[in-house]
């Protein structure tokens, strides 16, 4: 798997839609750092910082140029993920 430097996935492991995404990036071959909001509390406040919200999926996308998005929503990602590494 190749790692992606600039992308993390907020998710946590009993998560469905969070689970959906990792299946996604294993059939894309691409391996995220992964940070799990429930094992680690300061990742789940990055999350309510940057969306207002706890839910997770997230993605951080940090561009070459240092500007960071937050991409949540399972199906948004996964179609970004296959836009990018397909």
């Amino acid at each position: 798997m190749a790692n992606v430097p600039g992308l993390a996935l907020y998710h946590f492991v009993g998560c469905g839609y969070c689970a959906r995404v990792r299946a996604a990036m294993q059939g894309l071959n691409v391996e995220i750092e992964l940070r799990d909001t429930l094992e680690n509390p300061d990742f789940s406040a990055d999350v309510r910082a940057a969306t207002g919200r706890s839910t997770v999926p997230v993605l951080r996308i940090e561009g070459e140029d240092g500007d960071v998005r937050w991409l949540p929503e399972s199906l948004d990602i996964i179609r970004y993920l296959q836009e990018r590494f397909q």
